[in-house]
């Protein structure tokens, strides 16, 4: 008490002071939390921007190979390397495909400690395999495949748009991305309860890549599906895909996983992903799908579509042409007349790269002769790109409206490309603030939509809410379009610790959104506020070097510009200024130089030489390599590595020396480089180290460093490593920054 007194005696007799001190206080604190939310947001915009650089980056690979696919005779060498990815409907009545994918000649030994299933499957079992997976055990491959026969059989009978409703008193859950992160979804499972009758769910895509457990998160959803198949609702998201799949780690850890049988559940993994549900309507009136919409999705459309042609959406189906003397479907490649309007009709919905020698120069020719054109015109193709692109789009709108008339066949294409295109943006399309609906140039594929587009739609459908997932958001969770778009992120940390929360939600009768947010790791529950903001900058700061390094010619020519006198300095107003006209990421490049710039000098000025020395990033066997090629190597790393992975057609992580060379004509062609034989030879031995003859592609990636310098966003797993012990060093870190 007394103490107390003597406080508040003190307080009155010096209340100038005491204010004072509290308005200091005040102020450092608004000017300590400003610093955190400048650092927390130039953090979220380097990891996001390098996420969506990827998916673009994908996807313009595609259509490369795609139109390779298109224009190459059946002969060539290169379609032969590339061509195992298209065949995605080799055969199509179901008694094949159940024989190709019979699973009882497949026995399980007796040292085999994991779940066994017997079907019909029950709930004791599918609960089981949740607990079987949370302590690290693996589900053997006779019953993975059976698991997955059993489901594709189920997802045939099922509409491509799933109508459920909260009967008066259910609640339904709605999750959002869960990106191979069991940790997420067995959280959910706790704090909400498993699937059940009176716990309907909705998943709503992108359950695999990035993450370490994909495989078992979509076996735990398949099997609570099998045993709950009213009340358990999956719609596709734009990463249930193959395509994308070899990019971001599915499709490795299939094959490692299951060493044996991988490419058989590969296989039978696509067909399912094709019958995948394509969204779910909640009492008629909330919405929910994987990305988004467009100003021109109709659900009566998507209600009709035959969604099971679309085995990657990237790609437009293919016209069915023959029936094979067993009466099996075989499907061809589309005709010339798809095939050269589909160069016309994609950019409303896929933003791809305009190859500009014609489809005539490609009759007859092999990946050899596209080189040698590609180099001769690539330069002067560059500066006529903008004015061929409108008038490729003019004419390619009157060929379609002229040809529309034509015949049954014309017009059946043109239904069935407005059919892919709202797929397309189904699967792929991000809200944005302002009206109107504009290609999504930073994804490359679907649109952005406005608030103009919510309204018309909800109109039109007599609804009153969209739940879409896609985008990671800080929260879990966001509303925009005045509250009538909600995105939904299930997938916690998702760039490292820390980065984000998780979110679900939960919608009874009225319809109102209760939203649970979580965060999966017990090491976030350790991290105070700045030791997690430390963390993730840290993370990304270290992407955004791979980054600088990777754009290491640019940005010398960049700073030359500001060195007319060639000293190799600049000031840092001057660096700050050349980084931001080749990144383009919109950063506060002069606060973070002191975390990017190490070297100083007594007069301010940054060495970039020097710099650049630092940024090096080079492996034992990369010494010899031009420092131009190990550049455009690093900046192009997944795509590097995502072409071997589909020249390596037997899934052995081998490729041959010949089918190495073809792999590097195919490169140099797609990246516009010059890459010489004896160049290619020279690599081929420098990786070869063990002098097998053969090219292991993990070899050929550690090489040059990039296994371990990759972010999480490329190689779909943490890259945060610590420890409770190390939290003291973290914030001694965060202290110097």
């Amino acid at each position: 008490m007394g103490c107390g007194v003597t406080k508040s005696n003190q307080f009155h007799k010096h209340p100038v002071k005491a204010i004072r001190a509290a308005v200091l206080i005040q102020q450092w604190y608004r000017q300590y939390v400003a610093r955190m939310e400048m650092r927390r947001r130039y953090t979220w915009h380097i990891f996001q921007s390098i996420e969506y650089s990827g998916e673009q980056a994908q996807i313009k690979l595609y259509n490369f190979l795609g139109y390779l696919m298109d224009n190459f005779t059946p002969s060539s060498n290169e379609r032969n390397l590339i061509s195992h990815i298209f065949r995605e409907n080799e055969v199509c009545r179901d008694a094949e495909w159940e024989r190709h994918f019979c699973y009882k000649n497949i026995e399980v030994p007796e040292i085999y400690s994991g779940p066994h299933l017997c079907f019909p499957l029950t709930v004791e079992q599918a609960v089981n395999m949740v607990e079987a997976f949370r302590n690290k055990k693996q589900l053997h491959s006779r019953y993975v495949l059976q698991l997955l026969l059993e489901t594709w059989k189920l997802l045939r009978m099922l509409p491509n748009i799933s109508r459920i409703s909260t009967c008066h008193s259910k609640e339904i859950t709605i999750c959002g991305d869960l990106h191979g992160q069991l940790e997420d979804l067995l959280l959910i499972f706790y704090k909400n309860g498993m699937p059940s009758l009176e716990k309907p769910y909705v998943f709503n895509g992108d359950f695999v890549d990035r993450g370490k457990d994909s495989i078992e998160i979509l076996l735990i959803l398949f099997a609570f599906l099998l045993v709950y198949p009213t009340e358990v609702h999956l719609n596709r998201g734009n990463h249930e895909d193959h395509i994308i799949n070899l990019r971001y780690g599915f499709t490795k850890e299939v094959l490692t996983k299951y060493k044996m049988h991988g490419k058989r559940i590969l296989k039978l993994l696509q067909k399912i992903f094709s019958w995948l549900p394509l969204a779910t309507v909640i009492d008629q009136k909330v919405l929910v799908l994987h990305g988004g919409i467009s100003d021109s999705t109709d659900l009566g459309v998507l209600a009709r579509v035959d969604r099971h042609t679309y085995v990657s959406a990237l790609r437009p189906p293919k016209k069915k042409k023959q029936q094979s003397s067993t009466g099996t479907s075989i499907d061809s490649d589309m005709d010339e007349d798809w095939a050269n309007q589909r160069l016309f009709q994609r950019r409303a919905s896929l933003t791809c790269p305009k190859l500009t020698v014609s489809r005539d120069g490609f009759l007859n020719r092999s990946l050899q002769d596209f080189s040698d054109r590609l180099k001769g015109n690539v330069v002067e193709g560059e500066l006529k790109h903008c004015q061929q692109r409108a008038t490729l789009v003019r004419l390619g709108s009157l060929r379609v409206e002229k040809e529309s008339h034509a015949s049954p066949d014309s017009v059946a294409s043109d239904d069935a490309k407005e059919e892919w295109k709202q797929i397309l943006d189904l699967l792929w399309s991000d809200p944005m603030s302002q009206d109107g609906c504009i290609p999504n140039e930073l994804r490359g594929g679907g649109c952005y939509w406005g608030p103009d587009v919510t309204e018309d739609f909800l109109t039109r459908h007599n609804m009153q809410l969209i739940v879409r997932s896609h985008e990671c958001k800080q929260d879990g969770y966001e509303f925009c379009h005045n509250r009538k778009v909600l995105t939904l992120f299930s997938a916690s940390n998702y760039y490292d610790v820390g980065s984000n929360r998780g979110a679900y939600v939960k919608l009874g009768p009225d319809l109102v959104p209760y939203v649970v947010q979580y965060q999966a790791s017990s090491m976030t529950r350790e991290l105070t506020a700045r030791q997690s903001v430390g963390q993730t900058e840290r993370s990304a700061l270290k992407v955004l070097r791979e980054q600088l390094f990777s754009h290491k010619s640019d940005l010398i020519c960049a700073f030359k510009t500001f060195d007319c006198d060639n000293t190799g300095v600049v000031s840092a107003t001057d660096w700050a200024t050349a980084v931001e006209s080749v990144m383009r990421l919109g950063l506060p490049w002069r606060m973070l130089r002191s975390q990017l710039v190490s070297s100083k000098r007594s007069d301010g000025l940054i060495d970039y030489q020097q710099w650049f020395n630092e940024l090096a990033i080079k492996g034992a066997n990369a010494d010899h390599i031009d420092q131009c090629l190990l550049e455009t190597l690093y900046r192009h790393r997944s795509t590097v590595e995502t072409i071997f992975r589909i020249v390596d057609t037997n899934n052995s992580g081998f490729i041959s020396p010949s089918d190495f060379r073809q792999t590097w004509k195919l490169l140099s062609a797609y990246l516009k480089m010059e890459i010489t034989d004896e160049a290619i030879s020279e690599l081929a031995v420098a990786i070869d180290s063990n002098r097998d003859g053969a090219i292991d592609i993990d070899e050929f990636m550690e090489a040059f460093r990039l296994t371990d310098k990759k972010s999480r966003l490329e190689r779909g797993r943490s890259m945060f490593m610590a420890t409770a012990p190390d939290l003291t060093a973290l914030d001694q870190d965060d202290e110097r920054v």
